[in-house]
């Protein structure tokens, strides 16, 4: 249930505001009474104080600055989410530079695509991998100039001469301070909230990702708007474990946190995140629809291994929520004895269930960056989490439209935020409007006018408003699909419908101008294989299981259970079962989990034609490549299913 708080007091945003202004004034405010952040080492959580979070910026911007760091260069960040990534990007700011970041697992040709692009001077990578990386790259990227790492494990016998620790970055700025005492405070004022601040590299889903740039200006007032609706507060705690690469990190972690002054939390590593979310607790978390996949996939493993007695409790609870949860979505009221029914459900179950997944103390629950089906949305809330749905895009600094309390719709993405208009043109494409709209497209300016007309950003969404003002989001335009009938149907829908199984990870639904709609399915590998060890099935790997006949009539009737309700031209007629998950190392999916439509295609083209040819099976002779760059090559045959009734 969300807690009822009154609104906390908001900074004025002003254009003459930045990030960096706004940090010291917090900094400055609480010092070493609060804690700013901590981060899980050793099995230890270490705080850090704003004092000692504001000292490591300080140094950090005044070494760079030592360095020759100008105002508008570029600096950029790839590794884990640690508190020192953070200082790098705030650093990089208080200096009026322009930080961009990258994903952790980019391989060498991405990183060395961005770094070039965006014309970086200054590289702050974690560790030994990320040095190795930033080696491969040096040469093919003439404008970058330094290389700074933090972390010392392995990195002893490394020469070059543009490389340099973090520890040896801050000296060079404590001895800037020495001899220019007030120089640091004196950047941070000639800020200007018009500044740029990021340079936001796009998912690329048709190609080459595009670099969005977005003032301070933009992320404040974006952060400003969605806190006004639903506040966070001080004593708030907040799990950064997403890719500060991604803007929805950057949504919460710098243009809400600041504002409010929570606590950000860090993993131990990116493997313990789940652990460590539930160790902490968070009162705010968002995160794309593949994490809260993930989490009912866990819940459904643990209900199939569980008793007896414990299935009947929660099949009880889970009945006693669903029917809760709908009466809210109808905006009924709730029965008295309905009350004291869901207050024994949250007793006996889902206390237990929402402390496991570390949403005890949550108060507001986002996904966004993709779809979320019906059956997750209300997985959720029979659970007793207030999850909403949120929508936006890196060009408008996150977020432009986002459930309300008490309004929530799941087959719409809320209304407008304050401050934000939405429109749909007679096209059907959904365009906005407001302050966190972004300044362009760096070095595309093609782009650019198509994307930014008359000061509206054009989404490349399809969508309609209810009669409710909700916005419903069909698909992306180019994703839609024509069916049989000529009439238009999204194939997100029908995905997310088929990964509420937990023995699906992902779906990738086909069927644009065709005579009917077909799939190509990714089994969970480890719940299959629980399943297929239940029942006494051999294999030794990933592609022997994926194209065990028991597997597929498994597989099958979880796409008969997805089928039911949708119009006969939309149900899945035939189907394959993939060798492999689908990967981002392998350009089928995006970095942040979204499926490249158009080059999945393309690279599987040899399923597509078989599933749509009178054949029952596929020979597959390809390679794969892994983060390191090693490739594999797979050669195998993939049976084709029909898909009873």
């Amino acid at each position: 249930m969300p807690q009822e708080s009154k609104m906390p007091a908001l900074p004025e945003i002003t254009k003459d505001l930045t990030i960096p202004k706004l940090f010291y004034r917090i900094a400055q405010k609480y010092g070493r009474d609060k804690v700013a952040m901590r981060e899980k080492e050793f099995g230890i959580w270490r705080p850090i104080t704003w004092h000692d979070y504001l000292e490591n910026v300080k140094y950090l911007t005044l070494g760079m600055v030592r360095l020759g760091l100008r105002k508008g260069d570029k600096v950029a960040m790839i590794g884990d989410n640690r508190p020192e990534g953070l200082w790098a990007e705030m650093a990089a700011l208080c200096a009026g530079g322009v930080a961009v970041w990258l994903f952790q697992d980019c391989l060498v040709d991405e990183i060395q695509y961005i770094i070039d692009h965006s014309d970086t001077r200054f590289l702050f990578g974690e560790g030994q991998e990320e040095v190795d990386k930033s080696i491969s790259i040096f040469d093919g990227c003439p404008k970058l100039e330094r290389v700074i790492w933090d972390d010392p494990k392995g990195m002893r016998n490394y020469d070059q001469d543009y490389l340099m620790s973090l520890k040896e970055l801050q000296r060079l700025g404590r001895e800037l301070d020495k001899k220019e005492p007030g120089l640091f405070e004196e950047m941070i004022n000639k800020g200007r909230g018009d500044d740029i601040a990021l340079l936001f590299y796009t998912s690329g889903t048709t190609g080459r990702p595009k670099g969005a740039l977005l003032s301070h200006w933009n992320m404040l007032t974006m952060g400003k708007n969605l806190m006004s609706l639903d506040p966070c507060f001080e004593t708030d705690d907040f799990v950064s474990y997403l890719p500060f690469a991604w803007i929805g990190e950057q949504m919460m972690s710098v243009s809400c946190g600041l504002q409010v002054g929570f606590t950000i939390n860090f993993p131990e590593e990116p493997e313990t995140a789940q652990e460590n979310i539930r160790e902490i607790g968070p009162h705010v978390m968002f995160a794309p629809p593949r994490l809260y996949e993930q989490m009912t996939r866990t819940v459904q493993v643990k209900y199939l291994d569980s008793t007896w007695i414990k299935k009947k409790i929660y099949e009880l609870a889970k009945s006693i929520g669903y029917h809760v949860a709908d009466l809210k979505f109808q905006k009924k009221p709730i029965p008295w004895y309905w009350k004291c029914l869901r207050w024994l459900a949250y007793i006996s179950m889902q206390k237990k269930l929402k402390d496991h997944l570390g949403l005890s103390r949550i108060r507001y629950a986002y996904t966004g960056g993709a779809a979320m089906g019906p059956d997750h949305f209300r997985f959720f809330h029979a659970m007793g989490v207030n999850l909403k749905q949120i929508y936006g895009q890196t060009e408008i600094a996150g977020i432009s439209v986002v459930h309300r309390d008490g309004d929530i719709k799941f087959d719409t993405v809320g209304t407008p935020i304050p401050g934000t208009e939405v429109k749909i043109t007679e096209d059907g494409e959904i365009i906005s409007r407001s302050d966190s709209v972004f300044q362009g497209y760096y070095k595309n300016p093609e782009a650019t006018a198509k994307t930014l007309k008359d000061g509206w950003l054009y989404s490349g969404d399809r969508g309609f408003i209810d009669e409710d003002n909700h916005l419903v989001v069909f698909d992306r335009s180019k994703d839609v699909m024509t069916l049989s009938d000529g009439r238009p149907f999204s194939p997100q829908y029908l995905e997310t419908r088929l990964k509420f199984s937990p023995y699906i990870k992902d779906a990738w639904v086909i069927g644009d101008k065709r005579d009917y709609v077909t799939a190509v399915m990714c089994i969970d590998y480890s719940v299959v294989g629980k399943w297929a060890d239940e029942n006494k099935l051999s294999y030794t790997s990933y592609p022997e299981l994926s194209q065990k006949p028991e597997v597929y009539d498994l597989v099958e009737k979880q796409i008969r259970n997805a089928n039911k309700d949708l119009p006969e031209v939309a149900r899945v007629r035939k189907f394959v079962n993939l060798y492999k998950e689908f990967d981002a190392d392998d350009d089928v999916l995006t970095r942040t989990s979204k499926l490249r439509r158009a080059f999945v295609e393309k690279r599987y083209g040899e399923i597509v034609d078989a599933l749509y040819l009178d054949s029952n099976v596929v020979h597959i002779d390809t390679t794969i490549t892994y983060e390191d760059g090693r490739k594999s090559h797979i050669k195998t045959d993939l049976h084709i299913q029909e898909v009873r009734d």
